[in-house]
């Protein structure tokens, strides 16, 4: 059978009820790690796509004031993440002696919104396609990791919903694996990770204005256009009550399309991925994951970050 088929047949897995976000993942990374992938440029440009369009989608299950209860008290949260990740990522770096650029990615990655802050900061820092790929592929695989483990280790720890949302959003590098994983853990999980997670996405622009102006790039700013679709979702889900069942379905739709998301991202993760990244980007890329996993779970096991 070959991998055209067996691709298009675990694509279309996704879209039934029987497969679940992180089953889609394991599959699209065990085709990724034993096949030749057929389409591997169309997937990865497909996959940022139907990601932006599967969380606007889920916004039409959100109601506008959970929304913005949650982007306004996860903000000073994700702010001082965002701030702590950048600086101890950078001096891992240097410890592991890490190039600067692809360390500076990294870090990006781990503190913002993974594969998103890699692909709009990279251009603007004069990355080549070698410390793109690194920090990309360093990215990509925390991500599977997260999104396995992190609703067994929310449940084994007594997590509650808004704890596991807010840790996750905090602790996750991409926005397809923190949503998946809140997905799994729950409703309310879902729309506090969700919310969150978009709220650190916005600080892609803030970033890429500075590294601009250090780097006196003039390379085009990437914005993320679809976060102000999502809170539109929210208000029409809030105030247009007559479009409840419309809604209803686009949610369905939406948590289906991350599905095919996810899939689609783990068919990037092959052994050609693995070893281009290296041991030394590796290991700061877990170590950097680790810490910022600990310490937001610890802010909001003793009470300093909540929703």
């Amino acid at each position: 059978m070959s991998a055209r088929i067996i691709f298009f047949a675990l694509l279309l897995f996704t879209v039934t009820p029987w497969a679940s976000p992180p089953l889609a993942l394991v599959l699209g990374i065990v085709f990724g790690l034993t096949l030749r992938h057929p389409f591997l440029a169309s997937s990865r440009s497909a996959s940022r796509v139907l990601l932006q369009f599967s969380v606007v989608a889920l916004g039409f299950g959100m109601k506008l004031q959970q929304v913005l209860r949650a982007g306004r008290e996860g903000f000073i949260y994700t702010a001082i993440g965002i701030s702590f990740a950048l600086a101890a990522g950078m001096f891992l770096g240097k410890v592991l002696k890490v190039k600067t650029t692809p360390a500076f990615l990294i870090s990006a990655g781990t503190a913002i919104c993974g594969g998103s802050a890699v692909a709009a900061v990279g251009p603007i820092a004069h990355a080549d396609d070698h410390e793109m790929s690194v920090a990309l592929g360093t990215v990509f695989i925390l991500n599977s990791v997260a999104l396995l483990t992190f609703p067994a280790i929310g449940a084994a720890l007594h997590l509650t919903q808004p704890q596991f949302g807010l840790w996750a959003a905090l602790a996750i590098h991409d926005t397809s694996s923190v949503v998946g994983a809140a997905a799994k853990f729950g409703a309310e999980a879902l729309a506090i990770a969700t919310t969150v997670k978009l709220a650190r996405a916005l600080w892609i622009v803030p970033l890429c204005l500075a590294t601009a102006a250090v780097k006196h790039s003039r390379a085009r700013i990437q914005w993320p256009w679809f976060i102000g679709f999502f809170v539109l979702a929210a208000i029409a889900n809030s105030y247009v009550p007559r479009g409840a069942p419309a809604f209803a379905s686009i949610y369905a739709l939406g948590r289906i399309g991350l599905t095919a998301t996810l899939f689609l991202i783990g068919t990037g993760v092959s052994l050609a991925t693995l070893k281009e990244v290296g041991v030394k980007p590796m290991i700061q890329g877990v170590v950097l994951w680790i810490v910022v996993a600990i310490t937001s779970l610890a802010m909001i096991h003793y009470g300093l970050a909540a929703i």
